[in-house]
């Protein structure tokens, strides 16, 4: 994107440049800055479509890999929750048998 700044910018001063030193009259000096000036204006105009929508591009491809990490995370938070839930099984059955030793012993 930098670099069509600068070539757009080169081609405006080279015009510019050009345009000026060249031995006419005032007229067609004019005529040609003026045209010179559509195609740089048209020029800007495409680029900074193509910056937008790549911009938009960008965003859209950032909000769907937002979704699909949130989707991952969401799984592995998932899976994690259904392993301590497994543990916490684990846990409640063995105090459940050393709950119906004590209530033996009584």
């Amino acid at each position: 994107m930098i670099h069509k700044g600068a070539l757009v910018l080169g081609v405006l001063i080279g015009a510019a440049a050009g345009v000026l030193l060249a031995p006419e009259k005032g007229s067609v000096t004019r005529d040609k800055l003026k045209k010179e000036g559509k195609t740089i204006k048209d020029q800007l105009s495409s680029d900074l479509k193509e910056v937008k929508d790549d911009v938009s591009k960008a965003a859209a491809s950032g909000k769907e890999t937002l979704k699909k990490e949130f989707k991952d995370m969401a799984s592995k938070t998932s899976y994690k929750t259904e392993e301590v839930i497994t543990f916490l099984e684990k846990q409640l059955a063995i105090l459940k048998e050393k709950n119906k030793t004590l209530q033996k012993t009584s």
